[in-house]
């Protein structure tokens, strides 16, 4: 039974979920940051998915940075699945601008992650929930509730 690391709940906030899978928000707002977790047990790396499953991560990826780079016209998208920490699959989808908080450098320990402004989460939120619609995608009500986890029963 797939079930989400706790690490990743720890540090996003659910936005909703593809076919395959979950669409989370990272808390840290030093960076438009999202990351695709796929909804299967057991799975630490790409090529362990199935072929339908890869071609289908492939597409949710690409919608999800297309909708990024929309909303945030970032210099480029960084896109990675590393897992040296946590283990679960999950591909990080980030915004980056030149002359961001870590930039030329990877997002990853340069910067303290820095919590989002009262009313700028639920507003984040809410601009990519609007604007991930289409390739199957289902929005999850945003829960003001720090110690919950995200349920995504749809």
């Amino acid at each position: 039974m797939f079930e989400l690391h706790p690490q990743l709940v720890q540090d996003t906030v659910p936005l909703g979920q593809f076919k395959l899978s979950l669409v989370l928000l990272h808390k840290d707002a030093n960076y438009p940051w999202c990351v695709l977790v796929p909804k299967r047990s057991g799975i630490r790396e790409i090529h362990h998915l199935s072929v339908v499953d890869q071609q289908q991560l492939i597409r949710e990826s690409s919608h999800l940075s297309e909708v990024m780079t929309s909303l945030f016209a970032p210099t480029t998208m960084n896109i990675a699945a590393l897992g040296n920490i946590v283990q679960q699959l999950h591909v990080h989808h980030v915004a980056r601008y030149d002359g961001d908080a870590a930039w030329p450098a990877s997002v990853w320990g340069v910067k303290a992650p820095v919590e989002y402004e009262s009313g700028a989460l639920a507003h984040r939120v809410e601009r990519l929930q609007d604007s991930l619609v289409g390739e199957g995608f289902e929005a999850q009500t945003m829960v003001d509730d720090s110690n919950s986890s995200p349920g995504f029963t749809p």
